[in-house]
C-alpha cells in the first residue's frame, strides 16, 4: 500500500509482471517487431514499462512518463514535499490545499472506504509505516505499537472540502497512503495520453498493474497472464483474454518477510492491525477502469471471497479471480468468459 519499497523487491515484482504480460508475444499475438517503441523507467516506486505497438512516438512516451512522475510527486507518502506528505505533516493542525489529481484520488479512495466499511482505508498509513514491509529490516511490531497505530486509522476522520480543494486529517499522527489506488489512476491517465496521441495499441505495465490499450492490427484479443502465487519466476496460472482491459493483482507474494517461520505480507487489516489472514493468497481484477481494479484487488483480498463477491455486484463488466492457499480458484460471475485456468496444480472451485 505504499510507493516505498526496497529496490530489489520493486525490480523483481515488475520483472515478473512484465514477463507475465509479454508471454513472448502473447499480448500482441506475435513477437516484438522492430517498430515497437518501448520505454522502461523507475517511477511510482517500481519499474514501469510502456510499449507502443501501433502508433505514437518518442514524444508520446516522454509525456506519459512525465505524467507518471507528476502523479508520484503529488501522491507519494514517502517523498518529502509531496501533497500527501504535507497533509500527513499537518495532521491535527490545519487543512492542506491539493491539486485536482490528489483531491480526486483521495475522494475515490474514501468512496471505497465507505463501500467496504473501512476494509479499504487510505488512512492506513500509520500501520503501513509501523510494519514497514518491503523496506528492509522488517520485524513483527510489539502489540502495543500495533494498537496505537490502529487507533490512528479511520477514514471518517479525513475531511474533504471540495470548494477549496483542501484535505484535513483530524487526529495528530494520522497518515494517508494512496499506494493501493494511485497506480490505477496513473494507468488511466496514461491511457488518456495514448488517446490524445492517436495510439491504436499499447501495453502499459506499472509494476504489475497492467493495462492493454486499444486493439491490435490483426484484431486478435489481448492475452494477459495472471501470476502463479507460488512461482518466483513469473510463471502464470491462467490467462485473461479480451478487448481493451486492465488486470491488477494483489497477493501475499508481492511484499513480505518471514519471522520465526511465518510469512507476514503487506496487505494489512485495519480491523486487527495485522496482515490479513483469511486463506487467500491473491486476488486479480479484470476491468476497464484501472483505478477501480487497483482499489478492488486490495478491497476484495481484505474482504475475502464471500463479501468480495457481494461487493463486486456493484461493478458491471468487472471480474475477479480469487486464489486460496489450498490452490483453489474462485471466479466471480461471468469471469469464466475472460479467464482460463491453465496451471494443472490449481483447480476451479465453487463458492
Amino acid at each position: 500500500m505504499s510507493f516505498s519499497r526496497t529496490y530489489s523487491i520493486r525490480i523483481t515484482r515488475a520483472f515478473l509482471a512484465l514477463s507475465l504480460v509479454l508471454l513472448f508475444g502473447t499480448i500482441s499475438g506475435r513477437a516484438i517487431y522492430a517498430e515497437d517503441l518501448t520505454r522502461t523507467d523507475f517511477v511510482l516506486g517500481t519499474v514501469c514499462t510502456i510499449r507502443l505497438i501501433d502508433g505514437g512516438n518518442a514524444n508520446t512516451l516522454s509525456e506519459a512518463f512525465a505524467r507518471l512522475r507528476s502523479i508520484e510527486d503529488h501522491m507519494s507518502a514517502n517523498k518529502d514535499g509531496t501533497e500527501i506528505a504535507q497533509i500527513n505533516a499537518n495532521a491535527g493542525k490545519e487543512p492542506v490545499k491539493v491539486s485536482e489529481d490528489t483531491f480526486y484520488v483521495i475522494t475515490k479512495a474514501l468512496e471505497y472506504a465507505r463501500l467496504t466499511n473501512g476494509a479499504f482505508d487510505p488512512s492506513v498509513g500509520p500501520l503501513v509505516r509501523l510494519w514497514n514491509i518491503g523496506n528492509g529490516g522488517e520485524k513483527v511490531p510489539p502489540e502495543r505499537e500495533i494498537l496505537a497505530a490502529k487507533a490512528l486509522v479511520g477514514w471518517q476522520q479525513v475531511v474533504m472540502d471540495a470548494a477549496t480543494r483542501k484535505v484535513f486529517l483530524k487526529k495528530p499522527g494520522m497518515r494517508l497512503d494512496l499506494g493501493a489506488i494511485a497506480k490505477g489512476y496513473a494507468a488511466d491517465e496514461v491511457a488518456k495520453i495514448l488517446i490524445a496521441h492517436k495510439v491504436k495499441a499499447a501495453v502499459v505495465d506499472l509494476g504489475g498493474n497492467v493495462l492493454v490499450f486499444g486493439s491490435k492490427k490483426d484484431k486478435s484479443p489481448w492475452r494477459v497472464g495472471i501470476q502463479n502465487p507460488e512461482s518466483a519466476r513469473g510463471e502464470y496460472l491462467g490467462i485473461a483474454t479480451g478487448a481493451q482491459m486492465t488486470v491488477v493483482t494483489s497477493g501475499v507474494y508481492e511484499r513480505y518477510f518471514i519471522q520465526d517461520g511465518k510469512r507476514y505480507h503487506h496487505i494489512l487489516s485495519t480491523e486487527t492491525g495485522w496482515p490479513v489472514d483469511n486463506g487467500l493468497v491473491s486476488v486479480s481484477i479484470i476491468s476497464k477502469s484501472s483505478i477501480d481494479a487497483d482499489a478492488l484487488s486490495t478491497s476484495l483480498f481484505i474482504l475475502g471471497i464471500e463479501k468480495g463477491m457481494a461487493l463486486l455486484k456493484n461493478f458491471p463488466d468487472t471480474y475477479a479471480v480469487f486464489i486460496d492457499k489450498d490452490k483453489k480458484v474462485y471466479l466471480s460471475p461471468g469471469a469464466s468468459k475472460v479467464f482460463t485456468l491453465q496451471e494443472k496444480n490449481y483447480h476451479l472451485a465453487e463458492k
